[in-house]
């Protein structure tokens, strides 16, 4: 397997430039399935899962083809041959994301078999929510040897669904189903990220009138089993990704641009950063981060957007341990999302765990050694650590990182930091 050697960064300087996010293009993958034209999907991220979920289609039945150059990237997936309704676990295991293919299939072909889903061990996130929604909506589900089965022999009917809680991938698998269904769909306590926007969005100009967009309350008028035109589209910048590379430059004091980023998506983050002493200067389509010459300490709480990403605690929690004075930060979503904790402190982090919470106090001087990547946003994690800490940084099981981040280690190798991918 791979892994990272990381040495001390004294600085970082240049730019990066952010990749599609991964989490909007899962779903809009996902979506093509609902189109009965070939669609064009312009910077998809060269990562793990966008393979995993076009591999999964292909095993459908679809044809998908990617051309990538220096500037741009191209996927046309064409699903007007899909033949097959089963999506397997040798596929669907790697990545939790792949149940986003139920709503879709369920709805144009009115039966199907779906795996239940592996993906990232960060604590549980059944799908029970999915298939409720999808029995009101007059599906029979059945759980058999690990495969969803589901049927709906005269196609999926609107109905009012209210989620006990907010779910990202329920919202945009039940969003699609609906998209074909009869009638109208209300969906309340739908969740607002900007990749289930951009979902919305793109459906909503392909003939599905939605309303309530970017609120928590979204009407889907179905088009009655009527399949989609679908037009070329280009996916939203990964926040996420932005995010850490702010952090990146926030523990090694150094001024980095963002280019091909969107501000709005990282209120949160942003406000954080702020907190913590740092200024930017910003753009439409930059953000250029000013560190503080000093990180002052924090406490956050991650929720739903637009309240503060788990998918930015890991790396937040590296950089209060650079910070001087106590941090607090509390996980509110996923109940095993700590476990980058115990390789930290291998490193030299004073970090100390009660329930859902960690107090760090800083700040701590780390030290490399060989650590080992638990899950994906730990992984960049550990990478923050690694930049930062004196001596030699080894990061393993970094198939993790693979599945999320586009060329992470030649980002950042591009703007001064010493970090290579070598063989174990």
């Amino acid at each position: 397997m791979d892994y990272l050697k990381i040495k001390k960064a004294d600085s970082l300087h240049g730019e990066i430039k952010i990749s599609g996010a991964k989490n909007a293009s899962l779903p809009l993958i996902a979506m093509s399935i609902l189109a009965k034209n070939r669609v064009s999907i312009k910077n998809l991220p060269h990562v793990v899962d966008i393979n995993t979920l076009l591999k999964l289609l292909s095993n459908l039945g679809a044809k998908c083809s990617s051309t990538w150059t220096k500037n741009e990237n191209i996927t046309t997936i064409d699903t007007s041959c899909l033949s097959e309704t089963k999506a397997t676990y040798d596929i669907v295991r790697t990545m939790r994301a792949s149940i986003l293919v139920l709503g879709p299939i369920l709805a144009r072909f009115r039966h199907c078999e779906v795996s239940l889903p592996g993906g990232c061990a960060i604590g549980q996130r059944p799908v029970d929510l999915h298939l409720k929604a999808l029995e009101q909506m007059g599906a029979v589900i059945n759980i058999e040897a690990g495969y969803i089965h589901a049927t709906a022999p005269n196609g999926l009917k609107g109905c009012n669904i209210i989620f006990d809680k907010i779910t990202v991938t329920g919202t945009a698998n039940i969003v699609m189903a609906a998209a074909l269904a009869d009638g109208v769909t209300t969906i309340t306590n739908a969740a607002r990220e900007p990749e289930v926007v951009q979902l919305c969005e793109i459906l909503n100009a392909s003939g599905v009138k939605i309303e309530g967009i970017a609120t928590a309350v979204l009407t889907i008028h179905g088009t009655s089993g009527k399949l989609l035109n679908i037009d070329d589209f280009t996916i939203i910048p990964d926040r996420i990704e932005a995010g850490t590379y702010l952090c990146a430059a926030a523990i090694t004091k150094s001024k980095l641009t963002l280019t091909d980023v969107n501000a709005k998506h990282l209120g949160a983050v942003l406000s954080k950063l702020e907190e913590m002493g740092n200024k930017f200067t910003i753009t439409d389509n930059t953000i250029t981060i000013h560190p503080a010459k000093s990180l002052k300490p924090a406490k956050i709480t991650t929720q739903e957007y637009p309240a503060f990403p788990t998918d930015m605690q890991a790396q937040f929690l590296v950089l209060a341990t650079q910070a001087k004075g106590t941090s607090i930060i509390e996980e509110k979503l996923f109940e095993n999302r700590f476990m980058h904790v115990s390789e930290l402190q291998r490193m030299g982090a004073d970090v100390s765990l009660n329930g859902n919470v960690a107090t760090i106090n800083g700040k701590s001087k780390l030290s490399g050694t060989d650590v080992m990547a638990t899950d994906l946003r730990a992984s960049s994690a550990l990478v923050l650590a690694g930049l930062v800490a004196e001596g030699i940084t080894n990061v393993h099981r970094i198939y993790h990182l693979d599945r999320g981040y586009d060329s992470l280690e030649e980002k950042l190798r591009n703007v001064g930091a010493d970090i290579e991918r070598l063989k174990e």
